[in-house]
């Protein structure tokens, strides 16, 4: 066997015998310290109202945090501790058409967040969540709203996680 041979042998022994491993899950907890989250139902106060976003909302966010880390899930006395409250819920009129109606709808949901870790207090914080989505003006609120929620939920809850506890 020749010089390049062997090389290639050694390193294809090498190559099949090494892994490399990510993990994605996306938290940075210490559970020996932190073992529980409370997260407090986030009220609606804003002027337009969609009965069922306060409680879409709240298990948005609690659903993350029990599909993404170990932490016990509950609503006080949490070693980390989440409340809020929904302030804004807009329509606001985009891309105004030649005949002056709005040809596109932007749908705006802003949430006011206070984060406590009673761990490591240096980590808490008060921040203000905002996400939007567009929809055709041709269509009715009604029908396109739990579709776009959803999806700004998603987004929202999302952020708060990554702010909290994953530290992205």
């Amino acid at each position: 066997m020749g010089y390049k041979e062997l090389i290639i042998t050694m390193l294809s022994v090498l190559m099949c015998g090494c892994t490399i491993s990510y993990k994605f899950s996306g938290a940075s907890i210490d559970y020996s310290k932190i073992h529980s989250i409370a997260i407090s139902d986030f009220p609606n106060n804003a002027a337009l109202v969609n009965p069922t976003l306060a409680s879409d909302l709240t298990e948005g966010i609690r659903d993350i945090f029990t599909r993404q880390t170990r932490l016990s899930v509950g609503r006080q006395n949490g070693d980390l501790e989440l409340e809020g409250e929904i302030t804004d819920y807009t329509l606001t009129p985009l891309a105004i058409s030649a005949d002056s109606y709005s040809a596109e709808t932007k749908l705006t949901l802003t949430v006011k967040v206070r984060f406590t870790n009673n761990v490591n207090v240096e980590e808490s914080f008060e921040k203000t969540y905002s996400a939007f989505q567009n929809f055709d003006s041709s269509q009715m609120l009604n029908d396109v709203q739990d579709e776009l929620c959803a999806t700004m939920i998603r987004e929202i809850a999302e952020n708060i996680y990554n702010d909290t506890v994953a530290k992205w």
